[in-house]
């Protein structure tokens, strides 16, 4: 009866190993597990998508970089085992080579992920298959930078099949979107000037090429941190416009006060130059920061030119006052008579010039206030669509 015993525990100690489920599987000399398993129909494949970092957002070539993990799941009922008969082992793991796998593509993808392939997949008891792969994703977004910076972002990714068709496989997500955006907020890893919002999911059927194909496609909404475009960009045009504005208050005579107001508006040239490498060439529609440069820089070009009239007529009263100078060295008569009717045309001049000055003053406030407030009612208008 030991003898008895100690056969049954041998026995059961040889089938205690990962290589007896692998043997009874028949997997090394079995055909059929590198093609497609089940019956003549479409073969389901549960797809979890899940975003570990957002690496890079490139607004001028029109590119999203993303780190992913991506899961896939399917049944094989050639795959199944009775896990008493092997001391309990409901799991094996196998070399991807081994078994067929679905060609999985990203029809966003522009380059090609460098990242290694998984080498192994799970296998369970009851036959599903489990297969996890990480990637560094280089894809396509079409950016929409109408309110940039305060810009909201949506990215897909398209996970579809290379040959097979819809009657043969079928993607089908296996969490629901609030779990993935959930797990990926946990997971986030690196964000840079992104915030994570959420990620939507949308299962259809698309025609390539004449041929229908299964296709999930995953929606990441994501938002830009505003604040350092804020700091380095809006506030200080906005202090250079004030730069502008203060400079009424310098005296027209010398150049001085044309020598600062060309130097505020280079500042501002300068920012838009910034602005121009950032955003993309092909944008639809002028954004409005755009319009808001254009704006300031448009109002300080009349201040500009509202100054240098200004000095012009202030120069026709210097030139009034060397006919005083020659007038007063020539002690003439007639040199008096002219004395008195330049210094009329003189202090002319000098009036107007005030009067210009000030109604340019008035015009520019009122100007730049209405100017503000409809790019204010614009923006939020827009933020309500």
């Amino acid at each position: 009866m030991c003898l008895d015993v100690l056969a049954l525990d041998g026995k059961s100690n040889e089938s205690c190993r990962h290589l007896d489920v692998l043997r009874h599987l028949n997997i090394t000399d079995n055909e059929d597990a590198m093609t497609r398993p089940g019956p003549n129909s479409p073969l389901k494949i549960e797809l979890d998508v899940l975003l570990y970092a957002i690496l890079d957002v490139d607004e001028k070539r029109q590119q999203f970089v993303s780190y992913l993990w991506v899961d896939m799941s399917w049944e094989n009922d050639d795959l199944n085992w009775n896990p008493d008969e092997f001391c309990g082992i409901k799991r094996i793991y196998l070399p991807t080579k081994l078994l067929w796998q679905p060609d999985l593509t990203i029809e966003e993808m522009t380059e090609k992920d460098k990242t290694l392939p998984s080498f192994q997949l799970m296998v369970d008891n009851s036959g599903t298959v489990m297969l996890r792969n990480d990637m560094v994703l280089v894809s396509t977004c079409r950016m929409h930078i109408y309110q940039f910076p305060f810009d909201v972002q949506s990215c897909t990714l398209s996970f579809k099949s290379v040959t097979h068709l819809d009657e043969d496989l079928q993607f089908v997500p296996e969490k629901d979107p609030i779990w993935n955006a959930d797990w990926s907020r946990r997971m986030m890893q690196a964000q840079t000037e992104w915030l994570f919002i959420d990620m939507t999911i949308n299962n259809k059927t698309v025609n390539n090429f004449g041929f229908n194909q299964s296709m999930l496609v995953y929606t990441i909404n994501m938002k830009r941190r505003s604040a350092l475009y804020i700091a380095n960009l809006l506030v200080p045009i906005l202090f250079f416009f004030c730069l502008d504005l203060a400079s009424f208050l310098i005296s027209h005579k010398g150049g001085e006060k044309l020598s600062f107001k060309v130097t505020v508006l280079l500042a501002v040239t300068v920012m838009q130059l910034i602005l121009n490498d950032i955003l993309p060439a092909s944008a639809n529609r002028i954004p409005l920061i755009v319009v808001y440069c254009i704006g300031i820089f448009g109002l300080m070009m009349l201040s500009l030119m509202e100054t240098i009239l200004i000095m012009h007529l202030v120069e026709k009263d210097n030139e009034a006052d060397k006919d005083q100078i020659l007038s007063n060295d020539f002690g003439d008569k007639l040199e008096k008579d002219s004395f008195q009717n330049s210094s009329r045309v003189a202090g002319y001049w000098t009036r107007v010039s005030k009067t210009i000055n000030k109604v340019f003053f008035i015009f520019y406030l009122i100007a730049a206030t209405v100017f503000f407030l409809c790019l204010y009612f614009l923006w939020r208008r827009v933020e309500k669509w």
